[in-house]
């Protein structure tokens, strides 16, 4: 007999979900190799990579950038529906990578986003690889929402963090998960980022906000940089714009994939521990991907029994 169709389900976590460029790598040295792949959010744009036989191409470029990197492709807008567009980040993605129709890649494939007028959840399994990943990783308040026929689409993770359905619909018989919100909520990682920082050095927030004023009419740019300098300044209280936002989504998903999972559980749930690792800190991928390879590590024992 065949062995049975391996299931990957990677789950939404913003700059966490390096950890599941880590994760593929340590199956494959592993001896596992999933035949599905759903992804939702950041998980979407990983498997998709992975899916398309380009994964070293993203850990590598994963691991090479920096903040001032990740601010250059902020291409800000206030009546978009988010702070940022997108259509930089993705120019940059089909220019270093093939966008293949995803009905026409090697694996069955599904990137999980979310129809912010219906509510429901949508598979996108046909048309654009970048364009599906674009709508998935849509997160609500940052990036600006997709519109895809008459769907208005935002981040995956809103509806389905770990899209588990989505792979045993697609004829999975074994599911792996990976939960990059399993330990950020109700842990001393939550508290620790909310504390009180005391710093003269810029902050993210201060350099994301110079962007932001750049791209203003010169007429209001003064007046904002004046508020900004107020907010990101040294404070004594009062958790900043990130934070904020991070732990609203944090508490969202955490929530959400509570109830997904106890209806649909895994056969393996791998959780990688990234509660240092802040929303938008995508240049911390070393740390990320390296704690992906721990996590299987840490269930291989139960891998090997599940998986022939």
């Amino acid at each position: 007999m065949s062995r049975p169709r391996i299931g990957l389900a990677l789950g939404s976590g913003s700059a966490r979900g390096w950890s599941h460029i880590g994760v593929i790598q340590a199956l494959g040295e592993a001896g596992i190799e999933p035949d599905i792949v759903c992804g939702s959010s950041i998980g979407a744009l990983v498997g998709a990579a992975y899916v398309a036989g380009e994964l070293e191409i993203l850990d590598k470029w994963a691991r090479s950038i920096n903040w001032r990197d990740i601010v250059r492709f902020m291409d800000v807008s206030l009546t978009s529906g988010g702070l940022i567009e997108g259509r930089r980040l993705m120019k940059f993605f089909r220019e270093r990578h093939e966008d293949t129709a995803i009905e026409n890649l090697p694996k069955p494939f599904v990137a999980v986003a979310t129809d912010l007028v219906s509510g429901r959840e949508i598979w996108l399994r046909e048309g654009s690889m970048v364009e599906a990943v674009r709508a998935s990783i849509a997160l609500p308040g940052i990036f600006s929402p997709v519109r895809k026929g008459e769907w208005c689409l935002i981040d995956g993770g809103v509806v389905n963090p770990i899209p588990v359905s989505a792979c045993r619909a697609l004829g999975a018989e074994i599911v792996i998960a990976v939960n990059l919100n399993g330990d950020i909520v109700g842990r001393h990682g939550i508290p620790k980022r909310l504390a009180i920082r005391e710093s003269a050095a810029p902050e993210p927030e201060t350099d994301f906000l110079a962007k932001l004023s750049g791209d203003l009419p010169a007429g209001i740019r003064n007046g904002v940089n004046a508020i900004a300098a107020q907010l990101l300044g040294k404070r004594s209280a009062g958790p900043g714009y990130f934070d904020v936002i991070a732990g609203a989504i944090n508490i969202m998903q955490d929530q959400i994939t509570r109830s997904r999972l106890a209806g649909e559980p895994p056969h393996v749930m791998l959780m990688p521990k990234l509660s240092e690792i802040g929303l938008m800190e995508f240049d911390r991928a070393d740390e990320s991907i390296a704690e992906g390879r721990r996590s299987v590590a840490r269930m291989l024992p139960a891998l090997r029994e599940i998986v022939p």
